[in-house]
């Protein structure tokens, strides 16, 4: 294991979890770690979009490649979100897994959503799970169940199952996108994993998910929609003679320097 994996697994605490922000391109992750966050996530949503291809859909793998090597001189611990891994085949996961570590990846989120829209047989996911770990031993494993989001019967149940296979298979901690808020503190107690959960405009704060047990705190692709929807915001409000009533934005000089300062 490498000094960067123990610095990342050390940001998963159960009660104060790891605020991780998504970012969906070079700009968005240079800002992030600007602002002292020391790990980046991205979001495979941002990045799909921002590349006219669709998120879930296997279609990204060389963008989400280019991206992270575009992010390798970024001053914080970059995290990936590689969807299914892009693939059915675990060796073909763990090669593509093996290539972002070339790049100074420290981590991915792996998911359990299939693109039919069901999730994939869990022994499936922890034939990938063991073929990273064994490739690319230095890169956290966040294995992601969409038992939640996908509407499976009894939700719960098929996340403890698939938890348990995950960890044994070597996963470093459990994603549970759309989980209940008033489940976090069971998964927390009973997965024996770091438990990951998705922040949501109008639900607990990542203190108050810390409070539950959850040791890491996602914005997933939140911010990417918000800036869009920013976007939208001001083009009306322009286009239409009014103010648009927004935080001031980064200036032309400030942006410039974000290239200048991480990247090549």
């Amino acid at each position: 294991m490498t000094d960067r994996y123990r610095a990342f697994r050390a940001l998963h605490r159960p009660g104060d979890p790891l605020f991780l922000p998504n970012a969906w391109d070079h700009a968005s992750a240079a800002a992030l770690a600007a602002r002292g966050h020391p790990a980046v996530g991205t979001t495979s949503l941002g990045v799909a979009a921002a590349a006219g291809r669709p998120d879930g859909a296997g279609a990204t793998r060389a963008e989400t490649l280019d991206l992270a090597r575009r992010l390798r001189y970024l001053p914080a611990l970059l995290t990936v979100d590689v969807e299914d891994g892009f693939g059915d085949d675990p060796a073909a996961v763990a090669g593509f897994v093996s290539d972002l570590a070339a790049f100074g990846v420290v981590g991915v989120n792996l998911e359990d959503g299939r693109r039919d829209g069901g999730l994939a047989p869990p022994a499936q996911v922890a034939a990938k799970i063991s073929a990273v770990r064994a490739a690319a031993p230095g890169v956290f494993v966040n294995a992601r169940t969409d038992a939640w989001w996908l509407g499976v019967p009894s939700p719960l149940d098929e996340a403890r199952r698939r938890a348990a296979l995950f960890r044994q298979a070597g996963a470093d901690g459990l994603f549970v996108p759309g989980a209940p808020d008033d489940l976090v503190a069971t998964l927390a107690a009973e997965v024996g994993l770091p438990l990951n959960v998705l922040y949501r405009p109008g639900g607990p704060d990542p203190a108050a998910l810390g409070r539950l047990g959850a040791a890491r705190v996602s914005t997933g692709s939140l911010l990417f929609r918000a800036a869009l929807g920013t976007a939208l915001h001001l083009v009306d409000a322009i286009g239409a003679g009014r103010d648009g009533g927004l935080p001031p934005a980064p200036g032309y000089d400030e942006v410039q320097g974000l290239a200048r300062r991480f990247a090549t």
